[in-house]
């Protein structure tokens, strides 16, 4: 699953309802709220509660989207 995936927008954990960041690196999408990592199998979510594990540490800086902002520019404020 790729960063600029527009289903990655809608997404949500199963549990709190809340938004999601991509670990490209892990393979997984986290919510850091619960942090807990639900993994990405063949390109599918696997969004069960069940599904979701304890994630021991956060995702990678350069390899981690969250997913629920939009663009932003460098200095990491939103874009007009």
């Amino acid at each position: 699953m790729k960063p600029d995936n527009p289903l990655l927008k809608i997404l949500a954990c199963p549990l709190d309802k809340g938004p999601l960041i991509l670990d490209e690196l892990g393979g997984a999408l986290y919510n850091p709220r619960l942090r807990r990592r639900y993994p990405i199998v063949d390109g599918i979510p696997q969004l069960l509660p069940s599904s979701g594990v304890p994630a021991v540490e956060e995702p990678a800086g350069e390899n981690k989207h969250d997913v629920s902002a939009g663009p932003s520019d460098s200095a990491g404020r939103d874009r007009a």
